[in-house]
């Protein structure tokens, strides 16, 4: 397990937000202090000049609250939050993960080929192979970046995770994702790492890798657990999808930088150089890529599917039942004044 604390975001009885630690055995909950979020418990980290875990740790409170039960309700919310959701920014890389042995292979083949013969993906990955794991202190290849949304389209754990009406499909993807919060005078901190899913219409990607930008622009699920401390380089997961009793698609999966082609540096490096991002009091949810999905197995999903993404090193398993919502705009719906 990492070496370090595991921070929630939860509701208590009086459904007032809490911030809490979880025990190592992941059996009960306490509180931290008079902290109700992550976010202000990290800010005051800061002012302290402080490690997150370490000030989290003089502010625990007895873990009297049964985890399960906290999870089971629908009462863990995402890990980290901001009070102003449109100052929280969910986005994330691709092409990052070499993927199975086989496929590896497989790719190293192709690599190996012309390289005006391969496809803009193929050509981004062969960069990420060749330049993603930078050493001597300058950064290294750019990866493949996207952006999904704000605050608002982030869901905890237990919750539905809801696909537009106009998508063409809502699929998911098992993720490491980084928590940061830009402090005071604009330098990123990177508070610790979470279960993501990241959630893509790979129907609408597949149609044309120009389109990748709307099939990212989705509600995605963290949680439920921040895990303080460094990750890990090698992780292994299983992520699967149940269908009312039956489990309709299971596969494991890795991550951490054993398994990456980018290594997290050059990828935080790549995320984090543009000033618009460094705005201080600004959080940061991101997401590091994926080698797994059931979509490549032929898997359609539908509204009732649960997700499953279970990754021990970082906690509890994140779960969501899949949603059809309407979007809430037709077309037309712009109105000239």
């Amino acid at each position: 397990m990492i070496p370090g604390l595991r921070l929630i975001q939860f509701l208590n009885e009086n459904d007032q937000p809490r911030a809490g630690w979880v025990t190592p055995d992941g059996s009960f909950v306490g509180g931290l202090g008079k902290f109700d979020s992550t976010y202000e418990l990290a800010r005051a980290a800061l002012a302290a000049g402080e490690p997150l875990a370490a000030f989290a740790d003089i502010h625990k409170e007895p873990a009297s609250l049964p985890y399960s039960t906290l999870l089971t309700s629908g009462r863990v919310l995402p890990p980290l939050t901001h009070p102003d959701p449109s100052r929280c920014l969910v986005s994330g890389t691709g092409l990052t993960h070499y993927g199975s042995a086989s496929a590896r292979d497989a790719m190293h083949q192709k690599l190996a080929a012309n390289a005006g013969a391969l496809t803009d993906t193929m050509q981004m990955f062969k960069w990420g192979i060749e330049g993603g794991r930078p050493t001597g202190g300058a950064p290294g290849a750019q990866p493949e970046w996207f952006y999904k949304g704000d605050g608002e389209s982030v869901v905890g754990c237990g919750a539905p995770l809801p696909s537009p009406d106009f998508a063409l499909d809502g699929g998911e993807e098992p993720e490491l994702v980084g928590l940061y919060l830009i402090g005071p005078g604009g330098t990123p901190h990177r508070l610790g790492f979470a279960i993501g899913n990241e959630f893509s219409d790979h129907v609408t990607e597949r149609q044309n890798y120009l389109y990748l930008a709307h099939s990212k622009l989705r509600p995605c699920a963290v949680g439920p657990e921040l895990r303080t401390g460094a990750p890990p380089p090698h992780m292994a997961g299983v992520s699967r999808i149940r269908r009312g009793s039956l489990v309709i698609w299971e596969r494991p999966f890795v991550t951490g930088e054993n398994n990456m082609c980018h290594s997290l540096a050059n990828l935080e490096y790549h995320h984090f150089k543009y000033s618009a991002h460094r705005r201080p009091g600004d959080v940061h949810l991101h997401f590091f890529g994926t080698a797994t999905v059931s979509f490549a197995d032929g898997v359609q999903t539908e509204p009732g599917d649960v997700f499953e993404v279970d990754l021990p090193d970082l906690g509890a398993p994140l779960v969501n039942v899949l949603a059809r919502v309407d979007s809430g705009f037709a077309f037309g719906g712009v109105r000239q004044m």
